[in-house]
């Protein structure tokens, strides 16, 4: 508990496993906030964009990833999602009383590994420590911002018909790792999370595409791709018709759904986006994620259609239609 109190101990953690990990010009003065000058771009016409996210993942370590990297890459991907390059971090730690300090140098060294990976820095931050019992062992609270460069506009409520959905790639990794560590199931082919930093695809795709041809970007975390084309169904006021048998999926993801009774739609994912594009720059969009190495398995996977019910419809491989309703309950609690 005194490594929470604001003292010594406090002071001594701070530097002895923060500061030395997350090292840089902006946070090294020490103070209670940080002071950035604004990127040439923003004086430019950019936008500055900012997301918040709470990371509680369990188990903290798991298959291709851990919640240090995850707090990182959710929120790179957060600020992203809207078009934007993220340039600065904040990292709020609620440390249960116990916590093996091994166990969150492990956690720190990841994270910072994950943001000089993704090119920004976490300039500021905020240490808290609970009693025992109240904390489950960490918790991860991050604030990202980024700037949106001018003649970008990138949101959920842009979609029109007629535009096309794009997914970078299959589904469902990091939900099945992430139970198959906490239940210590073993499959044939082990499935690793697919956890990742996506600005540099968006880069790509912008890049690729005519203004205001990229018109909806998600990452389909908590709550997987169905919920995620729920959200931007009832965002932009049209329906999606969604082809099952062009969603990639592993074949361990599937066997592992087909074992549990999870259904891969709602499987959480940390390194994958699903775009709407409208149909006349669908063809470069998908070529430049294909170039990109995490969009190596983009495909076409439906399209927009005008729907005053809002409806997310999927042709399944057997040659008939069902419903993709929002997630109800929670299959898989703990995710992200």
């Amino acid at each position: 508990m005194n490594h929470g109190a604001g003292g010594r101990a406090s002071a001594q953690l701070v530097d002895e496993v923060f500061a030395r990990a997350f090292d840089n010009p902006l946070l090294r003065p020490g103070n209670d906030g940080a002071v950035m000058a604004p990127p040439p771009d923003l004086l430019e016409g950019g936008r500055l964009v900012m997301a918040c996210d709470g990371h509680v993942v369990s188990p903290l370590f798991f298959a291709g990833g851990d919640l240090g990297c995850l707090a990182v890459h959710g929120t790179v991907n957060d600020v992203a999602m809207m078009g934007a390059r993220p340039l600065w971090l904040s990292a709020s730690f609620i440390l249960e009383e116990g916590f093996p300090l091994a166990d969150l140098k492990r956690l720190v060294d990841s994270m910072a590994a994950a943001a000089r990976e993704a090119g920004v820095a976490i300039v500021t931050g905020d240490t808290k420590v609970v009693e025992q019992g109240k904390g489950d062992g960490c918790f991860v609270a991050t604030t990202g911002v980024g700037v949106v460069p001018r003649g970008v506009d990138v949101g959920g409520a842009n979609a029109r018909p007629g535009d096309v959905l794009l997914l970078s790639g299959s589904i469902g990794e990091h939900g099945v790792a992430v139970l198959s560590t906490r239940e210590s199931l073993a499959f044939d082919a082990p499935v690793a999370s697919d956890t990742a930093a996506l600005h540099g695809l968006v880069a790509a795709m912008l890049a690729a595409a005519p203004p205001g041809t990229v018109r909806v970007m998600r990452d389909p975390t908590r709550g997987g791709l169905g919920t995620t084309l729920n959200e931007i169904a009832r965002q932009s006021g049209v329906g999606i018709v969604l082809d099952e048998a062009s969603i990639p999926v592993q074949p361990a993801v599937e066997a592992a759904c087909e074992l549990l009774g999870l259904d891969v739609l709602y499987l959480a994912n940390e390194g994958k986006l699903v775009a709407v594009v409208a149909p006349e720059a669908a063809d470069a969009v998908l070529a430049a994620m294909r170039a990109h190495p995490l969009g190596g398995q983009a495909v076409k996977i439906g399209t927009v259609q005008a729907d005053e019910h809002r409806f997310v419809q999927m042709h399944t491989r057997f040659g008939g239609k069902r419903i993709v309703d929002w997630l109800s309950g929670e299959p898989l609690p703990r995710i992200c």
